[in-house]
Parts: C-alpha cells; structure tokens; sequence
C-alpha cells in the first residue's frame, strides 16, 4: 500500500499558478531552488510523486490566506507540519501543499506550568524548552516528530503511564478553519471542536498553536536499553504483563524486536540475528530505580544493558538513530489488550521472517500502555480512544530502493493478518498507515463518536477539502 497511490501526479494536475495573493511566505513549485528540500518527509515514498506547489506559511495569516484561496476554488488542501506521519499525507503527489514548518515559536510560562507551541515544532525543540524550566510537556519519542501531528492524534512516549497522552496535557488549540477564520477550541470555547481535536487528527482546520500543562520533571532520569539474544525473547516477552501491571507509573517500558545489526557494544555473536531490546524510562525516586531495573532486566538473561542515570534530553533522543528520515517504510499498528502466549508467538514468527535488508533496521514494537494514559481519562473525554488497551503494537519496516517495495508491504501486511485475532479495533492512528474506511471506523472506540466526529466534521469543513489525512468524512443529516 503506498501512501501516495491515491494522489499521483498526472498531466492533468493543476498548477495553481494564481497561488500569490495575499501570501507573503515562499512558494515553491518543482525547478525551484529548495523544491526537493522541502518535500523531504519521515516516509520517503513521496519521492515518488511531487506535489504540486508547496506554499511555506510565515505566520497564522499566511494559513488563513491560503485556506481562503483553497476553500475559494474547492480545492483539498494537504498540511505539513513536522512531516512525521507514517502515510506521507503531508506531501501527496500532484497536491496543493501548506507548509507549517517554519512557524517555531515556543513560550514557556514556568509559574503557571504552561506551554504555547505553534505547528512546526518540533519534540526535540520542544522538550529543551520545556527542560530550561524544569517542566516536561508528555509527547513522542523521536525529536524529528512534529507535535501538531502528535498531538491530534493522541500522543504517546516514554511518559505516558506517568502522566497520560499529549492530548490529555493539551489545554487549548488556535485554527485556521476551512474559509480563513481564526478561532480557538477549548474547554470552554468551541468545545465540540476541542474534544474533536484531540485525537480526531486534521480534518477540522489547521492548528497553528497548541497550548498544554506542563509537569515538573527532569533533568534527570535512568533509563537505557536492555539487550536480550532471540532465543529468550520469548520468555521474557511473556513475563512482561505481569511486571507491568504491578509497575509504578513513573516506569515508561517501550520493547524492540529486531534483527541486530553489528553496532559498537553488542557482542559479535548476536550481529545479524533476532534480539529483543527492553527500553525502560524511570522517572520516580532515584533511589527506587535499582530496585525496579534489576528487577526488569533479570527477566532474562541481558546480553548488554546499559540502563543508568542520565537527562530527559538525552533520554528522549535515544531512539532518534533507529528511526531514520527521509527511508521508506510501510508501518502498521494496534492495540493489545495483554500479551499472551499466542500474541507473543505471532510476533516472534513475525520478525522472522522479516526481509534482510542490509544497513537497515526493520523493528517491530510493543508499548507498555497503563497508569495515567490508560487510568485517569474517560473514554468518552474526548476522541482519541484507548479504552481495553494494554499494550501497542507497530511494525516498522524501514528500507531505501523502490523495487523493494512490494517486499515490504507483504511483510507488513501479513504482520498485520497475523496479529488481528488479538488486535482490539480502535487504535492509535499516529503509528500506523490508514487501513481503510471500516478501519477508520472503529479507531475512535465506538460507532457513537465516530458520528460524533463526521457531525463536528460537517460544522467546520463540510466539503472535506482537509482530505490528505486518515479521513472522517462529514455527516450528511441523513
């Protein structure tokens, strides 16, 4: 499935050649100094087909005057923020591109605990703001990832059990909706738009800012990764539930299946074969990590484990090497209610078979869910849906060649066929590609806010023209 096939460009694709009124940010179109740069997303298969025009928004008039022009002539609109997004939306073949990358500002407000972000931030600029002041703003793992695309679509990371997903830390929102208006979405101020944002991805306006509760936390953190050989992967898989379950929430636990590739620390003997890679994060007492990490790592028998005293900085970079920008990649993903006997087997048959790619690294990864994420926030709060949910499943198949393609898709796909017994139907849509409209149905928890969403779809962009996305379409009133 690639995630350009339903935007190609043609001899037929407009040009939008009258694309200048009242736009004061650089607009590129392909020849153009800088065009192949800035079309640059994580997936790389948009190399494969080029946008169209990509209008790189200066400021929140900028967003304004280009929805104007789009919702002008009913043109759909693609948004890029950090051009994180497993599908590529952010930069469809033949598409009428809005570039928010450029608008970085961040306030930090270290009395009242709150932080104001426009769109194209960045998790690394981010989390060093945050940390100037001793706060965190809960978020992903990658510092490449943009929070406008993190955030509407839930938000998970390393403190998610302590303090919840993004969107539960998320305070308000300033857009840009369909026709050029700015309006803001709150508690208080277009609650419909508010409960609708967090979770139910772009298809409502364009978020400029996003405004979020901070916590106290930081600098500094143990965490690291604990390094198993494949034939205990297994076992210690199948102990992790348990362990989880009775764990603080200040304990974050992201696990990686892999095939390992010959880096500096892992002994010679596991180079090229599978291994399983524990990813702890604690964030309580210092005094308790010994205890807890001792105890995590001799589930199995470690191979390395280099968990320790260090930053939040450095914590929420670690995994910045493994997933790289720009390769093509193929994700799929799910919720899990538990890890059972038959879901770890499925997963260690999964990797596998996994293709060999030299100098890639092909993973598949499981999330400890629980505690604040899965503890304090109704289900019905709003529409990201994380209801049953214990654990998070992602395929990441990562590789550079297009004539690999077709290799990797089956790959995923069967990952995903093999899993499906035991996958729940909603779903955290950021890490996983669109799998279609039955799919996008039951990702939000229940058939009533899935209509709640198509009905606060109609209010704000009846026509759909915000269509590049993981798509709700709107209610029609029948």
């Amino acid at each position: 499935m690639s995630p350009t096939s339903s935007t190609p460009t043609s001899p037929a694709s407009p040009t939008y050649d009258d694309f200048t009124a009242g736009f004061r940010g650089a607009v590129l179109r392909a020849g153009d100094g800088g065009f192949d740069e800035a079309r640059v997303v994580f997936n790389g298969r948009t190399a494969d087909t080029p946008p169209a025009l990509i209008a790189r928004c200066a400021d929140e008039d900028d967003v304004a005057a280009a929805l104007r022009y789009a919702s002008a002539r009913d043109l759909p609109i693609a948004v890029r923020g950090g051009g994180h997004g497993a599908d590529g939306y952010a930069m469809p073949g033949g598409a009428l591109v809005l570039d928010l990358s450029g608008m970085r500002e961040i306030t930090v407000d270290p009395q009242t605990r709150t932080v104001r972000a426009q769109a194209g931030v960045v998790l690394g600029e981010l989390d060093a703001a945050a940390q100037e002041h001793g706060l965190v703003v809960p978020s992903g793992t990658v510092t490449t990832t943009g929070i406008a695309g993190l955030t509407l679509g839930g938000g998970i990371g390393h403190l998610m059990r302590r303090f919840g997903a993004t969107v539960d830390n998320l305070t308000g929102c300033e857009m840009i909706t369909v026709d050029g208006r700015k309006v803001r979405a709150d508690a208080k101020e277009n609650p419909d738009l508010f409960w609708a944002l967090r979770g139910g991805g772009g298809n409502f306006g364009v978020v400029t800012a996003f405004e979020y509760r901070a916590h106290l936390m930081g600098p500094g953190v143990v965490s690291g990764q604990i390094f198993y050989p494949g034939d205990q992967a297994a076992a210690v898989l199948s102990k992790l539930h348990a362990f989880m379950a009775d764990a603080p929430r200040e304990l974050g636990l992201g696990t990686t299946l892999t095939v390992a590739l010959p880096l500096p620390g892992l002994p010679e003997e596991t180079h090229g074969k599978p291994i399983l890679i524990l990813i702890p994060c604690y964030t309580g007492p210092v005094q308790n990590a010994e205890d807890i990490i001792g105890r995590l790592s001799t589930l199995g028998a470690p191979v390395v484990n280099t968990v320790g005293p260090t930053t939040w900085l450095k914590t929420n970079s670690m995994l910045d090497a493994i997933v790289p920008y720009g390769h093509r990649t193929a994700v799929r993903g799910g919720y899990l209610a538990t890890l059972s006997e038959a879901v770890v087997g499925t997963l260690i048959e999964r990797l596998a078979d996994v293709p060999d790619t030299p100098g890639t690294m092909s993973t598949i990864n499981v999330w400890s869910l629980g505690g604040a994420i899965s503890e304090d926030v109704n289900e019905d709060d709003m529409a990201f849906s994380r209801t049953g949910a214990s654990w998070l499943w992602e395929c990441a198949p990562v590789w550079t060649e297009r004539d690999q393609d077709a290799r990797f898709d089956a790959w995923a796909d069967a990952t995903t066929s093999a899993l499906r017994p035991y996958t729940l139907p909603n779903a955290y849509t950021n890490l996983t590609e669109d799998q279609g409209e039955a799919w996008r149905r039951g990702v939000f928890g229940s058939e009533a806010k899935y209509r709640r969403l198509a009905e606060v779809k109609a209010v704000w962009d009846p026509r759909n023209l915000l269509r590049h996305n993981k798509n709700i379409a709107p209610a029609t009133g029948e």
